[in-house]
């Protein structure tokens, strides 16, 4: 069942979810908006000319800081940001961060796979931003740029985000961080 903008509120009174910081203003009849953080993850493809998925590679990727000025992303161009709210859940919901349409009806995509906020973890989103459109987009930091709706579970789960033995490489991030894909690959593989 997705919360409607009475269950978020109810939810978050309970502390079931988190939204920090919460602004009436943002919710939405079944979602809350997001909003674009001022720190980027860029590929450095002066530094490397291909991803290797089984090895750690801390200069794949940049990080610059989005300007007053705002930051364009180029056609087929791929970053990754956060958002600005911290999100979480309980063990007993979850959340999914889905894009804006005035955003995507201009090319723009947010997340490409990971819009699944897993229960018990609370942090700030990843958003995979790339440009599909076939002209430059200009993005600020702080405008709206996704939505969060909440869901219950059937029950609580038995094994939260970053439980032992789950592999949880991003629990509780507050800062954009680039693949830890590395890290499903057995070490005897590397």
């Amino acid at each position: 069942m997705i919360l409607s903008d009475k269950g978020i509120k109810e939810a978050l009174k309970a502390g079931d979810i988190i939204i920090e910081p919460f602004n009436e203003e943002n919710l939405q009849p079944a979602s809350y908006d997001l909003r674009l953080d001022k720190n980027v993850l860029v590929f450095d493809k002066n530094n490397i000319s291909l991803i290797d998925l089984k090895k750690k590679n801390p200069n794949m990727m940049k990080s610059i800081t989005i300007p007053d000025t705002g930051y364009i992303i180029h056609p087929g161009e791929f970053i990754l940001s956060n958002l600005v709210e911290i999100t979480g859940v309980n063990d007993s919901y979850v959340g999914r961060l889905e894009g804006k349409s005035s955003l995507a009806r201009l090319g723009l995509i947010i997340h490409t796979t990971s819009g699944f906020l897993d229960p018990g973890n609370s942090l700030r989103m990843t958003l995979e931003i790339a440009n599909l459109s076939p002209l430059p987009i200009k993005l600020y930091a702080g405008m709206k740029i996704g939505q969060m709706a909440f869901e219950k579970l059937d029950q609580p789960c038995e094994r939260t985000y970053g439980s032992k033995g789950l592999n949880s490489k991003y629990v509780g991030n507050m800062t954009v961080q680039g693949s830890k894909m590395y890290e499903n690959f057995d070490k005897d593989e590397k």
